[in-house]
């Protein structure tokens, strides 16, 4: 790069582990971003008061402080970089970066030097450990010489590190010079009192703000939220979270469509864990016309000293506004709300389906974004190409009411949205072009390879669909054109889709198309002739014959079942159980709707059963075909030819 300087495996150090990124040192300051995406660090030159550099196991370890006494430390470069950067710092900051040592002697004894709010511990000259005073939650004072520090309970460090920090201890006997004091108050006293000052004691205590009864729907359950002036609080009766600011990277507050909830979702990084799973959303369900009144438990002066133009003292409006201004407010986190897009029915996402879980897909200004589970944020610079997929796209039967949207990343990970109705193709794929992302099916005539997908999306729900036109055409010269007189569908079955019995069981495929002609060639010697039906055009001659139906053979084989019904059969009995008020109709609907979402794998059990029914179907149909055929003596009282 011609302005400053990059670099590409640098670690980010402190409580929340060590995280590598992308590290850039220009002009205008300095920049890290989270590798795959997530936390950012962008610190103006104007904002930095040091830097420095120090040599640690394997690497340098560069320091930057700023004037809201934040200390950012970035692991990971070499020995010739620190030359580079120093003149590259002074330069262009007028800052001359500082170096330190670091003691590796193991000794305990030293002294401390605060520094806005981080405090060092040396040994001699050299320096033995930093930890951050905005981390710690209580300090004691045990006797008189021995001061106690303990750290916020940080549900997010555990996430990236087995061990996190909890307390420590320091001893300061009544001889120290750095913290003189007296008999009343003892060095260790004075010590404690300049750790008070600057450490975030006594915001567990009360809440700056407080919600109860908030509806979360990851991790699932009913929380009281606590905002406190570092970090928030989920108190539930089986869990309870606490969570740093710095933790928080961005907000999203987004309305659900023609619904009376709005999402407000926060995105950590890290994520907070709850036994071995990660959440690095949580996904807040507000009432969105519920109203809220609330003050905010801050004096005057501290509202005027730290959270100048941030906050006010009160606040009245829609809760989810509320909250989210207010720990906008309290944690600097920007929020982001709907982009321009907008749907076929005015609102702000499109019904869709990830993983077989339903939920609305949110298209933003810079990403998208599944709700409510599993919550999934996808940025477009992660996106290496999207595409638009017809629904079922693989199997014998297309719906052309619904589209899938494949979003394949640049880590080689696939996102499949499902179920999107076809009337928001327009407006989705209009809103992909504009945000000028690769679409792989799309030509250079605006359709895709085939031109089918395309252009069955784009045409109108009335219009003929060319894509199943096309499939019902290559079939139509191996369909049979017998009239189907031996299959019975019982009761129960009745409802069953129509475009599953075609993907999974049609009889045209039973023993496949060529293998069915030549069956019937093999037999045509000895097998009387077949009275075929007349073809469409004989419409008079197709009635009559419809009225005189042939009287089915109780000795012919059953039918092979399509897949479809055996998922009915163990399906049904669930569903009566749990749906005790539905009838035969609509129970046959859901399973149809339950049928058509399940993957090629799902379906997968169900089509080896009728993989091998339909084997076992064409073993008897030919035995049975072979017997028909056998000449019999009518005269002949046992059956036999004399």
């Amino acid at each position: 790069m011609t302005d400053g300087h990059l670099f590409s495996n640098i670690s980010l150090g402190g409580r929340v582990g060590n995280n590598p990124g992308q590290f850039r040192l220009h002009s205008g300051g300095v920049a890290w971003k989270k590798q795959g995406g997530g936390k950012t660090i962008d610190v103006d030159k104007a904002d930095i008061i040091s830097i420095t550099w120090m040599k640690i196991p394997r690497s340098y370890q560069l320091s930057v402080g700023t004037k809201e006494g934040i200390r950012y430390m970035f692991k990971g470069f070499r020995e010739q970089d620190v030359s580079n950067l120093t003149n590259f710092i002074q330069k262009n900051t007028g800052i001359a970066p500082e170096e330190k040592q670091l003691s590796v002697s193991g000794h305990n004894w030293g002294a401390v030097d605060i520094n806005g709010n981080m405090l060092s511990f040396n040994v001699g000259s050299k320096e033995a450990f930093e930890v951050s005073l905005a981390d710690v939650s209580q300090t004691q004072l045990q006797g008189k010489t021995d001061v106690v520090l303990e750290f916020h309970v940080d549900d997010t460090t555990g996430a990236n590190e087995k061990d996190s920090l909890m307390d420590l201890s320091f001893h300061v006997p009544t001889s120290n010079t750095q913290f003189i004091g007296d008999e009343e108050r003892p060095s260790a006293h004075i010590f404690w009192q300049k750790i008070l000052a600057i450490a975030d004691v006594g915001s567990s205590e009360e809440a700056v703000a407080a919600f109860e009864g908030i509806g979360i729907l990851t991790p699932r359950g009913r929380y009281t939220v606590e905002l406190h002036m570092s970090f928030l609080r989920l108190q539930g009766q089986a869990n309870d979270f606490k969570i740093q600011y710095s933790s928080i990277l961005r907000l999203f507050v987004l309305p659900k469509s023609n619904n009376p909830h709005t999402f407000l979702v926060i995105t950590l990084d890290p994520p907070i864990r709850k036994g071995q799973t990660l959440y690095p959303h949580i996904v807040i369900q507000f009432m969105t016309e519920a109203v809220l009144t609330t003050e905010l438990s801050l004096s005057e002066e501290v509202l005027a000293e730290k959270y100048k133009d941030r906050l006010q003292s009160s606040y009245n409006g829609l809760e989810h506004e509320v909250f989210s201004k207010i720990l906008r407010g309290l944690s600097g986190a920007k929020v982001t709300r709907p982009s321009t897009f907008r749907s076929c029915q005015d609102g702000y996402a499109v019904k869709s389906s990830l993983k077989a879980e339903d939920g609305l897909l949110y298209p933003l200004e810079k990403g998208f974004f599944f709700l409510p589970k599993p919550p999934t944020l996808i940025l477009h610079e992660e996106i290496e190409y999207v595409e638009f997929e017809r629904h079922g796209a693989g199997g014998a039967s297309m719906s052309s009411h619904y589209f899938d949207l494949l979003v394949k990343l640049k880590n080689d990970q696939e996102h499949l949205f499902r179920n999107i109705q076809r009337n928001e193709y327009h407006n989705l794929f209009n809103f992909v072009s504009a945000k000028n992302l690769k679409i792989m099916n799309l030509g250079e005539d605006g359709l895709d390879g085939s031109g089918a997908v395309a252009a069955a999306l784009q045409s109108t729900i009335d219009d003929p669909d060319p894509y199943l036109n096309g499939i019902k055409n290559q079939a139509g010269d191996e369909e049979s054109d017998e009239e189907d007189e031996d299959f019975v569908a019982d009761k129960d079955d009745s409802g069953s889709p129509s475009d599953d019995s075609e993907e999974e069981g049609s009889d045209a495929s039973l023993s496949g198309g060529e293998k069915e002609k030549s069956s019937k060639k093999e037999v045509s010697s000895s097998k009387p002739p077949v009275k075929r039906k007349p073809k469409s055009g004989d419409v008079e001659g197709s009635e009559k014959k419809k009225a005189k139906k042939k009287k089915k053979d109780p000795n012919a084989p059953k039918r092979a079942i399509a897949p479809f019904m055996y998922f009915s059969k163990t399906e049904r009995v669930n569903l009566k159980n749990s749906n005790p008020e539905l009838g035969v109709t609509d129970i046959a609907k859901k399973l149809g709707e339950k049928w058509q979402k399940m993957s090629a794998e799902e379906r997968q059990p169900y089509v080896e059963q009728s993989l091998v029914d339909k084997k076992r179907y064409a073993e008897e149909t030919a035995v049975y075909r072979g017997a028909a055929a056998a000449p019999v003596d009518v005269d002949s009282g046992d059956g036999l030819s004399d």
